[in-house]
Parts: C-alpha cells; sequence; structure tokens
C-alpha cells in the first residue's frame, strides 16, 4: 500500500508490527505479571535488576529482539541497514541510558505497558519523548541534516 508523499511507507507492516509488540507485552503482563520493557530486562541480563522475571526470562526476551527482526529481514528478502558513524552510536546510547535511569523506565515500557495501564508517570513521559523527537526532527531539517529513515 502507498501512501501519496511517503514512498516508503508500510503502514501495514507498522500495524502487523504494532500488533505482536502489544500481544506480546499483554502476554508479558497477564502471563508473568512483569512489564514488558526492555530496559528493565536488559538490565536484569547483566544482574543490575531486582525481583521479578528470571535472568533465563530477560536473556531470552533481549535475544529475541534482534533475533525476531533478522527473521522478518530474511522473510522480506533482506534489507539494508543504515547506522550512524560509531561515536554519533556511543553518544546517543550513553544519552539513551541516562534518560532511561532519570525517566524510570524506557520508551517500551512507558509508551506501550505504561501508556496502556493509564499511569500518569508514563503519559508524561512518553508525552515528553515524543515532543522531543519531533523537535529535533525539526531542528534538523531546519538545519538541513538529513535525518536517517
Amino acid at each position: 500500500m502507498m501512501l501519496p508523499g511517503f514512498p516508503d511507507a508500510a503502514p501495514l507492516a507498522g500495524v502487523a508490527g504494532g500488533v505482536l509488540i502489544g500481544l506480546a507485552a499483554a502476554v508479558m503482563l497477564l502471563g508473568l505479571g512483569r512489564i514488558a520493557g526492555v530496559s528493565g530486562l536488559a538490565a536484569k541480563t547483566i544482574g543490575l535488576g531486582g525481583s521479578g522475571i528470571a535472568r533465563s526470562g530477560a536473556w531470552m526476551f533481549v535475544l529475541g529482539l534482534p533475533l525476531g527482526a533478522l527473521v522478518v529481514s530474511l522473510l522480506a528478502g533482506g534489507t539494508e541497514p543504515r547506522f550512524a558513524g560509531p561515536l554519533t552510536l556511543a553518544v546517543a546510547g550513553l544519552l539513551v541510558g541516562i534518560g532511561t535511569r532519570l525517566g524510570s523506565g524506557c520508551t517500551s515500557g512507558h509508551g506501550v505497558c505504561g501508556v496502556s495501564r493509564l499511569s500518569p508517570r508514563s503519559l508524561v513521559a512518553t508525552l515528553t519523548f515524543m515532543a522531543a523527537g519531533i523537535a529535533t526532527v525539526a531542528i534538523m531539517n531546519a538545519m538541513g541534516l538529513e535525518v536517517l529513515s
């Protein structure tokens, strides 16, 4: 399905991905009583997490993220990955880590799980990181910088 003005848009793939993410979050919450926040699960894999899911379960979740992307890529006939430079990736990763600690969770935890539970803290966090993302893209576009797509 093509969207006018958006030749690379894939709305059906986006909807399917969103449904799968929501389903995974619901299964984890209802089945294990845990929020599917990636930062908490990643912390658990390296021994920084507290109570909750077993470390082996956290490893399965974290390893399933890139493996799932690989399966989809193979089924779709491959993709061409594009990344920023190593310094940009390192700085971005550091800033995301700091933001995750300051915000008491990551975008997946707040945006998918927190908003669906109508958590006030998650609603504020999600509005904040969405506004920051939109502002960043607007500033980069105004400066004539390319935003990776």
